[in-house]
């Protein structure tokens, strides 16, 4: 599967080809395939499609799979790798290779249901994945941004580094406008108490607290280091940016507040302790519906939390995964350690796991595992989370 064109490859129940070709991604040619299809559903029964990507490129593929009718499945791409290097020449990757196994795995898997199903995406749904994703995205150039913007400081001014915090709007702002100690000393005590002024809901008593750092940092530095006017330039401009962008953060985060409102699960999701507005996002983001997970075990499995069996001959063992949902699995992790402040039961349950000798991050992924039984509870009978008032339990 490419940006301009989609390779498909058709088997019967024997495993014969019977079409391979490319179909570009437009709407037109997608039309065309779904009508090839049609005609296969005559000749040879039932057709079951199925793709090796989820959204992004696939988007309209998809959509206008669901909205023909077809049955769409999922194939994920390490089923495909490693399905292709069992065949002969293996290695060589081409896209009609790769179409042809996927379709030989539908042929041998769809039927006993070990693939994924996909269905249609609500809006709500479709918006909070979005949302999300631009969220995360934002969050990282900005931490980005962060460390470049203490390493240049640090480079021309460190007692400035070491004074201020980047991640507040009072240092970025004070950071806008004077950066080295020849600025701040020049300025002076006036100078810098009328620019710190300009900040709105700026108090008093951080303003001043900052400003004192500020000049007993320039106070103690009288070095000018080479690049020193081009490095304050850069790092002003960097002050801006990161200003820019949590400014975008928090209109991102009320958007998804008021996705999380209008979603059929925001409510249910919320009212877990420990699971704010943005970790509930992220779970309905990457979870998706419930009918993915039929029971406990599959969703803790899906993010990797669930054991994993190891056995060979006489060799029988349980061990942590290593593989699942990243995302699925920071939420649950984050959102038990959370719970830990906010919750007595979470933390009654966390302390005797301490007591039976488990670390620390053992305990808390034992949480997070108890936590997943709660959440499917809630999200499959449609109840909210409600702490017992009496006979408090960690078992």
């Amino acid at each position: 599967m490419a940006k301009l064109i989609h390779w498909v490859v058709a088997v019967d129940d024997e495993g014969h080809q019977v079409l391979s070709r490319r179909c570009e991604n437009s709407p037109a040619a997608i039309a065309t395939l779904i009508d090839d299809l049609d005609a296969l559903t005559g000749q040879h029964g039932p057709v079951t499609v199925a793709v090796d990507m989820l959204g992004g490129i696939a988007s309209v593929l998809t959509t206008m799979l669901l909205d023909s009718g077809l049955n769409l499945v999922h194939t994920p791409g390490l089923l495909i790798n490693r399905s292709r290097r069992a065949t002969p020449g293996g290695e060589r990757k081409s896209d009609p290779a790769d179409a042809k196994v996927i379709a030989d795995q539908v042929r041998l898997r769809a039927a006993t249901g070990e693939l994924r199903r996909i269905t249609p995406v609500a809006e709500t749904d479709a918006a909070l994945r979005l949302l999300v994703s631009r969220r995360a995205d934002l969050v990282a150039d900005r931490t980005r941004r962060l460390a470049r913007l203490r390493d240049l400081l640090t480079s021309i001014n460190p007692g400035l580094e070491r004074a201020v915090d980047p991640t507040t709007k009072s240092s970025l702002w004070l950071l806008s406008r004077f950066v080295t100690a020849d600025e701040i000393r020049r300025a002076g005590l006036d100078g810098l108490t009328t620019h710190m002024r300009e900040l709105p809901r700026l108090s008093r008593r951080t303003a001043t607290k900052l400003i004192d750092a500020a000049l007993a940092a320039a106070a103690a530095q009288h070095v000018q280091v080479p690049g020193e006017s081009v490095a304050a330039d850069i790092l002003r401009e960097l002050a801006g940016e990161i200003t820019t962008m949590g400014n975008r953060i928090t209109a991102i985060e009320t958007q998804i507040a008021q996705a999380m409102d209008a979603h059929p699960d925001g409510t249910l999701v919320r009212s877990l302790p420990g699971m704010g507005t943005t970790l509930a996002a992220e779970f309905l983001a990457a979870a998706g519906g419930l009918e993915r997970f039929p029971t406990p075990g599959a969703l803790a499995s899906a993010a990797g939390l669930a054991p994993v069996l190891q056995q060979s001959g006489k060799m029988n063992y349980l061990r942590r995964s290593y593989a699942g949902n990243r995302a699925l699995k920071r939420v649950f992790y984050q959102s038990a350690f959370c719970a830990l402040q906010h919750d007595q039961l979470s933390r009654a349950f966390y302390d005797r796991k301490r007591k039976e000798g488990k670390r620390h991050h053992q305990a808390l992924i034992a949480l997070a595992r108890r936590r997943i039984n709660v959440l499917h509870a809630m999200l499959r009978t449609r109840t909210e989370f409600h702490a017992p008032t009496t006979g408090l339990t960690a078992a």
